[in-house]
């Protein structure tokens, strides 16, 4: 069903075999590479992030495991990933989900994509939400901790301890905050 699977082994160089596309101002692939070289280089490649809902509107955050190379121990959203070589954004996003929390979301909705720069590690971020009220299952080998927030309740964590969460977090929901319908739960 997805194009790669992790092995869940943790510690650091887990990810540096990884194949992943290089892409161009654009976001167009020219080429490939290894996640080592990817990011020793500051080429452009590929993330989705998603934001997982509970029915009550809450956010799921996670603790980005301490051996990550990038932001360790960090708050972040609550799934993301790079793109494998070939995959495109809406099944990097659905794997991201199952590797990482064990949700298997019905709807995964794009909601902006944020362009590769400094800020955000050189990747093109696509930014999804999806609603679930399955039990979330963190992968210890990638999430040291996980916990659900009122969006209030990030907004002034934020506020309060910004160096808490990552980069990324904090530009997109700087961008969410825009788009105020994103945190708000469907009508069913």
């Amino acid at each position: 069903m997805f194009t790669r699977i992790r092995k869940h082994v943790a510690g650091p160089g887990l990810y540096e075999d990884e194949i992943l596309d290089v892409v161009d101002a654009h976001d167009e692939v020219v080429g490939q590479a290894s996640h080592a070289e990817v990011h020793r280089r500051g080429l452009r490649h590929r993330s989705a992030h998603i934001l997982v809902y509970n029915p009550a509107g809450q956010l799921y955050l996670q603790q980005r495991a301490l051996w990550k190379e990038c932001s360790p121990g960090l708050w972040d959203t609550s799934a993301a990933g790079h793109l494998g070589a070939g995959e495109n954004y809406q099944l990097g996003a659905a794997r991201e989900l199952v590797e990482e929390l064990g949700v298997h979301p019905p709807h995964l909705e794009t909601l902006f994509k944020i362009s590769a720069g400094p800020e955000t590690g050189y990747e093109f971020v696509t930014v999804f939400k999806t609603f679930t009220s399955e039990e979330i299952r963190p992968d210890p080998h990638e999430i040291n901790a996980g916990r659900w927030c009122e969006p209030a309740e990030v907004e002034a964590w934020i506020g309060r301890e910004p160096h808490t969460l990552t980069g990324t977090f904090r530009l997109l929901w700087s961008k969410l905050k825009t788009v105020r319908e994103a945190y708000r739960p469907r009508n069913k």
